[in-house]
């Protein structure tokens, strides 16, 4: 919905959309998930996905040691599926491996530097990125 009702049509326009999750995310937690229940599940996604999804033309990941992470996001010990040390592991070596296969693509920042530094150096490679692609379209 979100792809229908706000990508495509900003795209469209010619607008800029910056999300904070997208078709990486999928990917990566889905593959996770899938795993042992489909015998190809970066496979299958793909497949399932094909011709409605779109790529982004730059990804940002921001990668962190697991139990770092979980330190950040710790609630009185109350923690979903996803946030078990184990399966974020697994979630990230998915996202570092789509890295890692599209490296034109993909920017890897160490989200253990200040927030400000990382901040800061997202909105010059953005701002870059948007400068060096005027009139540029995706459809």
């Amino acid at each position: 919905m979100h792809l229908k009702t706000i990508v495509r049509p900003a795209l469209a326009e010619g607008r800029v959309v910056i999300s904070d999750r997208f078709t990486d995310s999928r990917f990566a937690y889905q593959q996770v998930t899938l795993k042992g229940v489909v015998p190809d599940p970066r496979g299958w996604l793909t497949a399932l996905h094909d011709g409605w999804s779109l790529t982004p033309d730059l990804t940002f990941l921001l990668v962190i040691p697991p139990a770092a992470a979980l330190r950040r996001i710790d609630r009185d010990g109350l923690r979903e599926h996803f946030e078990r040390e184990e399966v974020l592991a697994a979630v990230q070596q998915e996202y570092l491996a789509r890295a890692e296969a599209e490296t034109e693509r993909f920017v890897l920042i160490d989200a253990e530097e200040e927030m400000e530094a990382i901040a800061s150096f997202v909105e010059d490679a953005i701002r870059r990125v948007c400068g060096s692609q005027a009139g540029h379209r995706r459809r």
